[in-house]
């Protein structure tokens, strides 16, 4: 099995290659890239791998932008810090999304994945059974656990139960914590939506998505509609139609 690994700090790609080397004997690591240009270039002029090791944050940009310049038919398992590209590299070839530091158990199980994405299969092709096993994984995602937001000159993360509610005010995109800090956000509402727990989180309307623990009172409005009281206070009204008023009160256990 040849492997890329795309790391752009030398010292974590060597203990990444120990690391892949004791989950997977057979593995062979046929180069380390620490660029995107670096990785693009090596990509345009050899075969492409059976697996490739990625990093995301990288020394001249994210490896995202990889994949705009060359085509990558690898499946890729994401090496990162950070938790908050999950839903985005699930949108490429991604199998798995490993947080660092990175655990032996956990790359073996990321391995075991690659293994039977890759698997032959009777009666099909084997890309076809290879994209399939990649939409499965990328419907099988777990959803966000906390984001990386700045603060003055540093980014602090905030855990995902400490999130009173997101929304939208003048084309961004905040949230607010339970201890009524403010953060912006670098995401549509749209896409947010899509990486939160519905246990946890419920689309109220165009503007909000709220936690239920954020729901003080709950008050019948016009038209059959609800107005919501949530906590920290808002300058606003938040209202939810009658369409979403059943769902709701159910989601809020009703």
């Amino acid at each position: 099995m040849q492997v890329l690994i795309v790391e752009d700090e030398l010292l974590l790609a060597k203990q990444l290659k120990k690391l892949l080397s004791a989950s997977e004997p057979a593995a062979d690591v046929v180069a380390i890239t620490n660029s995107v240009l670096e990785t693009v270039s090596w990509l345009q002029n050899n075969p492409a791998p059976d697996l490739v090791l990625m990093d995301i944050e990288l020394a001249d940009g994210q490896s995202f932008d990889i994949f705009q310049k060359v085509s990558i038919p690898s499946p890729i398992i994401f090496t990162t810090a950070y938790d908050e590209y999950a839903l985005r590299a699930f949108k490429v070839n991604s199998i798995d999304y490993l947080l660092k530091p990175i655990k032996e158990e956990e790359l073996k199980a990321a391995l075991q994945k690659f293994r039977n994405a890759v698997k032959p299969q009777p009666g099909k092709e084997h890309l076809e059974a290879l994209l399939t096993e990649m939409q499965k994984l990328q419907q099988s995602s777990e959803y966000r656990t906390r984001f990386l937001v700045k603060q003055g000159q540093k980014m602090i993360s905030i855990d995902i139960k400490d999130i009173a509610y997101i929304f939208s005010q003048n084309k961004f995109s905040y949230l607010r914590t339970f201890n009524n800090q403010k953060y912006i956000l670098d995401y549509a509402l749209d896409e947010l939506e899509q990486s939160l727990s519905p246990k946890l989180f419920f689309r109220v309307n165009r503007q909000y998505i709220l936690n239920s623990g954020s729901v003080a009172a709950i008050h019948s409005w016009f038209n059959q509609k609800l107005k919501v009281e949530v906590e920290p206070a808002t300058d606003e009204h938040i209202v939810i139609s009658r369409d979403k008023a059943n769902a709701f009160k159910a989601w809020m256990g009703e």
